[in-house]
């Protein structure tokens, strides 16, 4: 049977991929428009092309040293199977960047001949579902080479249920399994995804904050204005920044999510927990078998829009069908697997594992997830949504000026922090109920089981802003840009709602992590309940550490953005005024300049951050021992959670209050007007927030996870205070 079940999943791999490989090539067989359309767009994508090139040289270097260090301190096969996943990661964010660069172009001209919103849409969530089946596809592909290779060709399940796990190398007293070379896979991913998200987001928002604060508030221009120096940059930061990292953000969350119950099934049957070897194996695959069926249901609700023969102007409904049809499918096929998989197992033996229901148990914890994802979803686009009431509140106090705007879209930010997590706890504690720890990584991959139409939807908007801005340079009818703005104002909320997804997420994998990271160091009882003492003192002191780490990990986002935009706004400046007649419309910008500043300030700026993500949690566990490092995770998780969804709600609403103005929705203040000017600094004040800070934070907790579980095979032994006899 498992077999069957792996043919299944292999076929849903395959199948995504052909399907991705369609759209790319019937988008890019669709016309670009007039010789400056294509000018521009060509513009861009030797931009995006120059830094994913220039950023991927950089991420190979500290891979290939983080790749030997694994390969010889835990095991050769954690070291190959880290070069796989970030192998992968890269390269579904490099084609996800390639079809956005190539999308945006034709839906810009899709708009400009038809005049329709829904065929331009179509156009545009083509492009975008390219990158959501490249990435659900190629994790699941690495996820299946980890299995097959390593697992079981190579013996490492066998030798789980056999205990004869290999020994380190440098280390021959400790030993490694398959759920570390499972870990370097996930870690593998992690680290693309770190890059990607942190270098992009410096690059997208620096050109973003230079264009508007110049060319807005400044030279009172339109957006994407031709005669702004730093548009190009801007929608060059639109592919890298929310194309690129965001599938590869969101490409890491769902690895995390299906190996998190691989690691524990697997920590729980190394260290006593009375599981078969038969349940073991079924426990191993039924994250896999789950994805790959997610993935089924995904290309079945990606081709209501791709192949429905017209779409309404309602883009919202739209989008909210197709990822209606993607989750209902999820839902009833994970009941069919959770039902047939574990039905042979008597139900003595499931509750072993917490398993309250029998061989349904599963399916209700992946319910818990995808009930959890889709409401965090609504509450994200009440607090973003200019349809909503919050959102209007920022826009009608930008009549007051900026102060105003931004002590409104701070308190809703924080505001809207509080339904989320009474969600999140619902799900985690329900799927605790029902099927233990084991249904908390279920809850995890039930949250992302539907990610592929996830990520389309998400991507399809910076495919739109980028159309919009090639409309307005390339100085096409205004009723084009019109038809571009509907599409990422609706994009904006889709992002907002992804991003919810990938956070809460990322807190169930997290804990799902944590608990075998307690495992990994023996932080269980005789009976094997799993114990974390956070009064001890040296625990509350990781914790104190971990809860501060989040935002010094922010805080060095924002000033790194914040040092980019300044360079880029002297440049802009200097421009308008030394160039004669740029404002005039009479000679062309230096767009050359802009794009350099950008790439050159985001990959300086990103490598501290990210590499203080990977060591800090090294460093410690060396220093002060497990003990400290579970604190730490435990920390860094709770405010990392709170201070992602503020970012990201509080910004959303802040873009979305700017674009309710320039829509008309403040009677009497329209573009132009010292209201639109507040919005325009709010915008400004929240780019960073949700398109740097909030997007990474999910990503630093789960790296920390992933690398605290790998290294605490030796620091648990090998530590400075375990050495002085301090513990």
């Amino acid at each position: 049977m498992s077999d069957l079940l792996l043919i299944i999943v292999g076929a849903a791999v395959i199948l995504a991929l052909s399907y991705a490989c369609f759209n790319f090539f019937m988008v890019k067989k669709m016309k670009e428009g007039t010789d400056r359309m294509q000018e521009i767009a060509g513009a861009i994508r030797i931009g995006a092309n120059a830094f994913i090139r220039y950023e991927y040289k950089i991420v190979a270097i500290i891979g290939a040293v983080v790749a030997v260090i694994l390969g010889v301190l835990i095991s050769w096969q954690t070291g190959v199977s880290f070069i796989l996943g970030a192998t992968l990661s890269a390269t579904a964010g490099f084609v996800g960047m390639k079809i956005a660069t190539y999308s945006n172009v034709r839906v810009a001209n899709q708009a400009n001949e038809t005049r329709d919103l829904g065929k331009t849409l179509k156009v545009a969530f083509k492009g975008g579902s390219v990158m959501g089946l490249c990435v659900a596809g190629f994790a699941l592909l690495g996820i299946i080479i980890v299995y097959l290779v390593f697992g079981v060709a190579l013996g490492q399940i066998n030798d789980v249920i056999e205990g004869t796990v290999q020994n380190s190398i440098i280390f021959p007293a400790l030993e490694t399994s398959f759920t570390m070379t499972v870990s370097g896979y996930a870690l593998g991913c992690s680290i693309i995804a770190l890059f990607n998200r942190v270098g992009g987001g410096i690059y997208t928002k620096a050109a973003d904050m230079g264009a508007d604060l110049v060319g807005k508030t400044e030279a009172h221009i339109p957006e994407d204005d031709p005669r702004n120096p730093a548009t190009i940059a801007d929608n060059v930061g639109d592919n890298v920044g929310d194309v690129a990292g965001l599938g590869s953000d969101l490409l890491e969350s769902y690895v995390g999510a299906i190996m998190s119950g691989v690691i524990l099934a697997c920590e729980m049957f190394l260290h006593g927990l009375a599981i078969s070897a038969e349940l073991l194996h079924t426990l191993l695959l039924f994250p896999i078998v789950f994805a790959g069926c997610g993935l089924l249901s995904c290309i079945i609700g990606i081709s209501y829009i791709v192949l429905k023969r017209k779409l309404s102007s309602n883009v919202h409904m739209e989008l909210n069908v197709a990822t209606w049809i993607s989750a209902a499918m999820s839902v009833i096929l994970c009941f069919v697997i959770s039902f047939f998989i574990f039905k042979d197992f008597p139900q003595e033996e499931l509750g072993l594992l917490g398993f309250r229901l029998g061989n349904i148990s599963p399916f209700l914890a992946a319910v818990f997830g995808i009930a959890a994802g889709i409401l965090i979803g609504i509450a994200s686009e009440y607090y973003t949504s200019y349809d909503y009431k919050p959102t209007k509140k920022i826009a009608n106090s930008s009549k007051e000026g900026p102060a105003l705007t931004i002590t409104q879209g701070l308190a809703t930010g924080m505001i809207s922090c509080m339904i989320p997590v009474v969600i999140l706890g619902v799900a985690i504690f329900g799927s605790y109920l029902v099927a233990g720890m084991y249904g908390v990584s279920c809850a995890a991959l039930g949250m992302l089981s539907f990610v592929a139409a996830t990520v389309a939807v998400d991507t399809y908007g910076p495919i739109s802003d980028n159309a919009g801005g090639i409309a307005e340079m390339s100085k096409l009818d205004p009723e084009v840009r019109e038809i571009t703005d509907k599409l990422d104002s609706v994009g904006n909320t889709t992002a907002a709602i992804g991003k919810g997804f990938a956070i809460g997420s990322a807190a169930l994998a997290a804990l799902s992590l944590m608990n075998s990271y307690l495992y990994a160091f023996g932080g269980v009882d005789a009976l094997g309940n799993i114990l974390l003492n956070i009064v001890n003192p040296l625990t509350l002191v990781g914790a104190l550490f971990g809860a501060a780490l989040p935002f010094l990990f922010s805080g060095m986002l924002i000033e790194a953005v914040a040092k980019a935009a300044r360079k880029m706004v002297d440049e802009v400046r200097r421009q308008f005024n030394e160039i004669p007649g740029l404002l005039a419309g009479e000679a062309m910008p230096d767009y050359k300049t802009c794009i350099e500043i950008s790439s050159q300030g985001s990959l300086k700026e990103m490598r501290f951050p990210c590499v203080l993500a990977i060591l800090f949690p090294i460093v410690s566990g060396f220093v002060f021992g497990a003990q400290f490092v579970g604190g730490l995770l435990i920390g860094a998780t709770i405010t990392a959670i709170m201070l992602a969804l503020f970012c990201g709600n509080s910004g959303g609403a802040w873009d979305n209050a700017k674009k309710f103005i320039e829509s008309g929705g403040v009677m009497g203040h329209g573009k132009g007007s010292p209201a639109h000017d507040a919005s325009i600094v709010g915008d400004t004040v929240g780019d960073p927030l949700k398109d740097t800070v909030g997007p990474s934070l999910d990503i630093l907790i789960k790296i920390m996870s992933t690398i605290s579980l790998i290294a605490v095979v030796i620091f648990s032994q090998y530590n400075l205070f375990g050495v002085l006899g301090i513990i």
